[in-house]
């Protein structure tokens, strides 16, 4: 999906909808920038990948795209498993600045078991429950049920926000694939202070219950030229609990 116009911007989603999980910001980055939001393979429109789904293998389709599309030092923003790529392609030399939002790979071993077994339940459910999702999440009470695990106040939220990352959760062919790179495979690895290709903002929810807070120190310590940004009153979508915040720090840690 393109949109806008301006200096481009890349942005990488996580485990749900595909580029729609942007869609409560699209609209106010594109007002500034040419915004580029890919589907990662297996999500959206996206097919499978043939081989192994991996953290790895997963950035290596994005590195594809940036190469194919000449997109060379675009500027890359990612949330969850997004941002844990957009991390690792500033860890190989890849694109501009770059933007992670509570991204996944900074877990201590207790931390992974709990994410795994809180996490897969809750996708199980909505799976169960994909009839009656618009209904449930029409509802403030369902989505307080749904979403607790995601949003620091999902019965604010509207239905239209969530819907299409918790439809995605159910229907992408590779949730569970991407998942199961997520908890089974390597942790994130951290860049050496001068070896990433432009600035790094890490932004975080005081209040994510998927990569909690004091994940963030670890992320960076890991990154140590990034700026760390917290969210206030904010679960692990800052695109759903804190949207202009969310546009003002990717438009300005991004040029």
């Amino acid at each position: 999906m393109r949109r806008g116009s301006g200096s481009p911007l890349l942005l990488v989603h996580g485990l749900g909808a595909g580029w729609r999980s942007w869609s409560p910001i699209l609209d106010q980055l594109a007002e500034s920038r040419e915004v580029i939001a890919v589907d990662l393979p297996g999500f959206g429109e996206t097919p499978p990948l043939a081989g192994e789904v991996s953290v790895a293998t997963l950035t290596d389709a994005v590195a594809a795209f940036i190469r194919e599309q000449g997109l060379d030092g675009v500027s890359t923003v990612g949330q969850s498993m997004g941002g844990r790529v957009v991390l690792e392609l500033a860890r190989r030399g890849i694109g501009g600045d770059t933007v992670a939002l509570d991204p996944g790979g900074f877990w201590s071993d207790r931390e992974l078991r709990v994410f795994s077994a809180t996490l897969r339940p809750s996708i199980a459910l909505v799976r169960a429950l994909r009839g009656a999702l618009p209904t449930l999440l029409g509802s403030p009470v369902g989505r307080t049920l749904l979403l607790a695990q995601l949003s620091a106040r999902p019965w604010a939220l509207s239905r239209d926000t969530v819907l299409p990352d918790v439809r995605g959760l159910a229907d992408s062919p590779s949730t569970g694939a991407a998942l199961d790179a997520l908890t089974k495979g390597p942790k994130q690895e951290g860049a050496p202070a001068g070896t990433v290709p432009g600035r790094v903002t890490i932004g975080w929810g005081r209040r994510d219950l998927v990569t909690v807070p004091k994940q963030a120190a670890r992320a960076a310590e890991m990154f140590p030229d990034a700026v760390l940004h917290w969210f206030e009153r904010c679960g692990h979508f800052p695109q759903w609990d804190a949207p202009r915040e969310a546009v003002r720090l990717i438009l300005a840690s991004t040029d």
